[in-house]
């Protein structure tokens, strides 16, 4: 076999149909503007904690619409709450409302902030 410098990683398989979603339901009825994400990448690409942490906006709420919570809690806390992502977004999501409702909902407070 040849070594191309690289390999590929085993498939991941996420089972949407046995993943409780209560919790991104919760997420959407606090911030109804994270439906409108098409994932494009401009709050990843305009962060400011991604210039001093490995921190990817994108990755965080995609896992979180996964139901894949795994510290997603200790990820989330990397983001400044600067708003520059909000400000780019080309859809209008309110990226920094959303970092703190994943946030107090991942920390299970009962208190949602709109």
């Amino acid at each position: 076999m040849a070594d191309f410098g690289f390999s590929l990683k085993k498939a991941r398989t996420v089972y949407l149909s046995k993943t409780d979603m209560r919790k991104a339901e919760q997420l959407i009825a606090a911030v109804p503007s994270y439906k409108l994400c098409i994932g494009c990448g401009g709050c990843t690409a305009s962060c400011s904690a991604r210039q001093f942490t490995d921190f990817n906006i994108r990755k965080a709420h995609n896992h979180f619409r996964r139901g894949q919570y795994d510290k997603l809690e200790e990820e989330l806390q990397k983001c400044m709450l600067c708003g520059k992502c909000t400000l780019v977004c080309p859809r209008g999501v309110n990226l920094r409302s959303l970092i703190i409702n994943m946030r107090q909902i991942l920390s299970n407070t009962t208190e949602i902030l709109a």
